[in-house]
Protein backbone atom coordinates (compact mmCIF):
# COMPACT_ATOMS: atom_id res chain seq x y z
CA UNK A 1 0.00 0.00 0.00
CA UNK A 2 1.29 3.44 -0.78
CA UNK A 3 -0.44 5.09 1.51
CA UNK A 4 -1.69 4.80 5.59
CA UNK A 5 -2.78 6.79 8.17
CA UNK A 6 -0.87 8.07 10.99
CA UNK A 7 -1.02 9.06 14.66
CA UNK A 8 0.50 12.17 16.08
CA UNK A 9 1.10 11.75 20.05
CA UNK A 10 -0.39 14.77 21.52
CA UNK A 11 1.54 16.32 24.78
CA UNK A 12 -0.89 17.64 26.97
CA UNK A 13 0.70 20.69 28.98
CA UNK A 14 -1.54 22.34 31.34
CA UNK A 15 -2.63 25.32 28.90
CA UNK A 16 -2.46 23.56 25.75
CA UNK A 17 -1.84 20.41 23.64
CA UNK A 18 1.70 20.26 21.74
CA UNK A 19 2.39 18.04 18.90
CA UNK A 20 5.88 17.17 17.97
CA UNK A 21 6.72 16.37 13.97
CA UNK A 22 10.40 14.96 13.59
CA UNK A 23 12.55 13.91 10.45
CA UNK A 24 13.19 10.17 10.66
CA UNK A 25 10.70 9.95 13.95
CA UNK A 26 7.16 10.33 13.50
CA UNK A 27 7.72 11.52 9.79
CA UNK A 28 9.38 8.83 8.12
CA UNK A 29 11.81 10.91 6.08
CA UNK A 30 13.55 13.68 5.98
CA UNK A 31 11.41 16.90 5.63
CA UNK A 32 12.65 19.34 2.79
CA UNK A 33 9.87 21.00 2.31
CA UNK A 34 6.76 22.47 3.91
CA UNK A 35 3.71 24.59 2.72
CA UNK A 36 -0.01 24.73 3.89
CA UNK A 37 -2.98 25.60 2.14
CA UNK A 38 -5.70 28.00 3.78
CA UNK A 39 -8.51 30.29 3.41
CA UNK A 40 -10.24 27.31 0.94
CA UNK A 41 -13.47 27.84 -0.50
CA UNK A 42 -15.70 24.68 0.60
CA UNK A 43 -16.51 23.82 -3.11
CA UNK A 44 -12.77 23.41 -3.73
CA UNK A 45 -11.14 20.58 -5.68
CA UNK A 46 -7.77 20.72 -4.27
CA UNK A 47 -4.49 18.36 -5.80
CA UNK A 48 -6.11 16.27 -8.34
CA UNK A 49 -2.31 15.28 -9.14
CA UNK A 50 0.36 11.97 -8.11
CA UNK A 51 3.97 12.52 -7.56
CA UNK A 52 6.47 9.56 -8.85
CA UNK A 53 8.65 9.74 -6.17
CA UNK A 54 7.61 12.07 -3.40
CA UNK A 55 6.61 11.13 -0.16
CA UNK A 56 4.11 13.69 1.96
CA UNK A 57 2.60 13.47 5.40
CA UNK A 58 -0.72 15.43 5.10
CA UNK A 59 -2.64 16.42 7.79
CA UNK A 60 -5.35 19.29 9.30
CA UNK A 61 -3.61 21.50 12.23
CA UNK A 62 -6.95 23.44 11.91
CA UNK A 63 -10.38 22.70 10.83
CA UNK A 64 -11.36 19.55 8.67
CA UNK A 65 -11.39 18.09 4.92
CA UNK A 66 -11.56 15.31 3.01
CA UNK A 67 -8.69 13.70 1.49
CA UNK A 68 -9.49 10.87 -1.28
CA UNK A 69 -6.82 8.57 -2.64
CA UNK A 70 -6.18 6.55 -5.51
CA UNK A 71 -3.37 4.08 -6.02
CA UNK A 72 -4.93 2.46 -9.03
CA UNK A 73 -6.79 -0.32 -7.81
CA UNK A 74 -8.50 1.25 -4.74
CA UNK A 75 -10.08 4.77 -4.45
CA UNK A 76 -10.70 6.07 -0.24
CA UNK A 77 -11.48 9.20 1.19
CA UNK A 78 -10.75 10.21 4.60
CA UNK A 79 -12.20 12.57 6.99
CA UNK A 80 -9.50 14.83 8.77
CA UNK A 81 -10.99 16.71 11.64
CA UNK A 82 -8.19 16.53 14.06
CA UNK A 83 -4.35 17.71 14.45
CA UNK A 84 -3.70 14.22 15.88
CA UNK A 85 -4.28 12.45 12.63
CA UNK A 86 -2.48 12.65 8.94
CA UNK A 87 -2.09 10.45 6.16
CA UNK A 88 1.31 9.31 4.60
CA UNK A 89 1.26 9.28 1.23
CA UNK A 90 4.35 7.25 -0.69
CA UNK A 91 4.99 6.96 -4.51
CA UNK A 92 2.90 7.20 -7.36
CA UNK A 93 -1.09 7.84 -5.59
CA UNK A 94 -3.42 10.19 -6.92
CA UNK A 95 -4.57 12.67 -4.64
CA UNK A 96 -7.50 15.42 -4.15
CA UNK A 97 -8.81 17.20 -1.07
CA UNK A 98 -12.56 18.40 -0.76
CA UNK A 99 -15.26 19.88 1.36
CA UNK A 100 -12.89 22.39 3.36
CA UNK A 101 -14.42 23.84 6.62
CA UNK A 102 -13.82 27.77 6.50
CA UNK A 103 -10.92 27.68 9.88
CA UNK A 104 -9.34 24.38 7.46
CA UNK A 105 -5.91 24.12 6.99
CA UNK A 106 -3.83 21.49 5.24
CA UNK A 107 -0.35 21.25 6.27
CA UNK A 108 2.07 19.23 4.03
CA UNK A 109 5.58 18.09 5.21
CA UNK A 110 7.63 16.65 2.38
CA UNK A 111 10.45 14.48 1.60
CA UNK A 112 12.31 16.79 -1.29
CA UNK A 113 12.05 20.45 -2.76
CA UNK A 114 9.69 21.24 -5.39
CA UNK A 115 10.54 19.29 -8.51
CA UNK A 116 7.59 20.00 -11.65
CA UNK A 117 9.04 16.75 -13.37
CA UNK A 118 7.97 14.68 -10.26
CA UNK A 119 4.37 15.58 -10.93
CA UNK A 120 1.57 13.53 -12.78
CA UNK A 121 -1.43 16.09 -13.43
CA UNK A 122 -3.25 14.11 -15.88
CA UNK A 123 -5.52 11.34 -14.21
CA UNK A 124 -5.25 9.27 -18.06
CA UNK A 125 -1.31 9.57 -17.77
CA UNK A 126 -0.96 8.80 -14.06
CA UNK A 127 -3.11 5.20 -15.05
CA UNK A 128 -0.49 4.64 -17.44
CA UNK A 129 2.35 4.78 -15.37
CA UNK A 130 1.17 2.87 -12.44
Amino acid sequence: MSYCLINFSAENKDCCSVINLESNGNIPFNIKRVYYIYGTSKDAIRGKHSHRKLQQVIFCPSGSCDFTVDDGSQRQTFHFNSPEQGLLISGNVWREFTNFSPDCVVMVLASEIYDETDYIRDYSQFKKEI
